[in-house]
């Protein structure tokens, strides 16, 4: 690895697919709740940054493979951050939305 791929951005498509070829995993919008309303990537669950305590709430167990995104992906990381001091392990930052080149949800 080198000092490119540490501050490379990553590439939510890529992301993506690697997340529908995990089983189990769960894909989390961590942008507020209007922002998601607004339009999210099909399958995505919401629960913004400033909630992100209460991941039990959606993930009760924290082997789960979880790909967080938010809109350009800064909240994302800190999302990561939050998670792994609460014992998650396994999650990862993919990025964020407005790279995303699919077709986006509106609505709850």
């Amino acid at each position: 690895m080198g000092l490119l791929d540490l501050i490379r951005k990553p590439d939510i498509n890529e992301g993506l697919k690697k997340f529908r070829g995990t089983p189990g995993a769960v894909l989390l919008d961590v942008r507020d709740r209007t922002e998601f309303k607004d339009g999210r990537i099909p399958g995505a669950r919401s629960l913004p940054v400033s909630e992100i305590k209460k991941i039990g709430s959606l993930v009760a167990r924290k082997e789960t493979p979880i790909f967080v995104y938010c809109l350009s992906g800064s909240r994302a990381r800190s999302a990561v951050r939050q998670l792994r001091k609460l014992d998650y392990r396994n999650v990862e930052s993919i990025g964020g939305i407005e790279d995303f080149r699919g077709k986006r949800v509106k609505g709850l």
